[in-house]
């Protein structure tokens, strides 16, 4: 039995071996699916974090990443925090994620999405795709054309479409929170404020900025895109670098996640942190703290973004668009809650957030125990959804 042991190696011989099942441990993760159609040119993965609360549901992401590590990263980051974004909203779904490897400029074609619908067909439910950076409406369609697991489809075709301005409105409602939180009302009436990133969700937050005649300042890499948003908000463009010296009331990063890391804390000067982007903080724990020692109040992004699943999951239970913008409005009260919290017992709102959420996973699970002479609930959020689509 020894000998065995010593060929097989310690349990930490193991972990060290196993990197990706120590991560998808570590992070909690149920299940990651690799997805490869070279005809197609798909390189896509999935990945399903908890499915506790309902069947995992999040977008798919096109992005050229520089390496696999950095595509399993991100999407294992994605999905952990839409499980705790459809918690925190009070949702009745799972947190997954999707991402496929390649330039959404100019890899796009009906095969590969096709070929992406297939593979999500195959998990039978257990994760619901839909629009996210780099995909269009036209994507899901070519999509939905291979899976009903899909959600964000156009509008003719009996779904939410563009989940987008939703998105943007709750960020919206959850920056005008913070601002009530700092400044003691949440007008943004004249608060110099700076977006990264221009793409539809930016360029819709910017719209509901400058209503405020807020002094607005836009990035992005691709600085023709930065040039559209201005030209239609009378915002002022500013080199991507530059977004993080300038003196600004909020900084709202609306493009990709970990921008708020050791090297960018040290030229913020804003007194608020609220975007779009998923997963801010480079570093939940340590730069959470480090924000407080700064004195600057971050909005948790999850919560704030949370628009685009609280329509799509309007959608799934027979689209209602002023229904799902008034839930969406409830962001503002959610995130002052989480404030009130994170103050109460001194720690970083993101803790606060991840606390209160987990809360509610908990407790729905121990509700699981309790014996319904059912092998499931055939009502659940979704299932009507799916089986009227079928």
């Amino acid at each position: 039995m020894n000998e065995t042991m010593d060929k097989i190696g310690t349990k930490s011989d193991v972990d060290e071996n196993f990197e990706l099942f120590s991560d998808l441990s570590n992070m909690e993760h149920e299940q990651i699916v690799f997805c490869s159609k070279p005809e197609a040119g798909l390189k896509a993965i999935i990945a399903i974090h908890d499915t506790t609360l309902g069947p995992s549901l999040g977008g798919l992401r096109m992005w050229n990443y520089s390496s696999e590590q950095d595509a399993i990263r991100d999407v294992l980051r994605l999905s952990r925090g839409m499980t705790y974004k459809s918690a925190i909203s009070g949702l009745n779904l799972g947190g997954g994620k999707a991402v496929i490897i390649g330039d959404s400029r100019k890899d796009k074609s009906e095969a590969l999405f096709r070929a992406f619908g297939r593979f999500v067909d195959g998990l039978s439910g257990r994760y619901i795709t839909a629009e996210d950076v780099g995909i269009s409406e036209q994507d899901m369609e070519w999509i939905f054309t291979e899976t009903k697991y899909v959600t964000g489809i156009p509008k003719h075709m009996g779904g939410s479409g563009n989940p987008s301005p939703v998105t943007a409105y709750g960020v919206y409602m959850g920056m005008k929170a913070a601002a009530k939180r700092a400044y003691g009302n949440d007008s943004l009436t004249g608060k110099r404020i700076g977006i990264q990133g221009a793409g539809s969700v930016a360029s819709h937050l910017a719209g509901y900025i400058a209503k405020e005649k807020a002094e607005l300042y836009i990035s992005d890499i691709f600085e023709e895109k930065a040039e559209a948003v201005a030209k239609q908000t009378g915002a002022k463009v500013v080199k991507p670098d530059d977004i993080y010296t300038l003196n600004l009331d909020i900084f709202s990063p609306c493009a990709l996640g970990g921008v708020i890391n050791d090297d960018t804390l040290n030229y913020l000067k804003c007194d608020i942190i609220a975007g779009g982007a998923n997963n801010i903080l480079d570093d939940e724990e340590k730069h959470g703290d480090l924000l407080i020692q700064k004195g600057i109040l971050y909005a948790p992004d999850y919560v704030i973004n949370a628009g685009g699943i609280i329509n799509i999951a309007s959608e799934m239970e027979g689209y209602n668009e002023k229904q799902a913008m008034e839930k969406t409005g409830r962001i503002y009260d959610t995130v002052l809650n989480i404030f009130d919290y994170a103050e109460k017992h001194n720690i970083p709102t993101i803790t606060a957030s991840n606390i209160l959420a987990e809360q509610r996973i908990k407790a729905v699970a121990n509700v699981g125990t309790v014996y319904s002479s059912k092998s499931h609930f055939s009502g659940r959020k979704g299932e009507v959804y799916l089986r009227d689509r079928s």
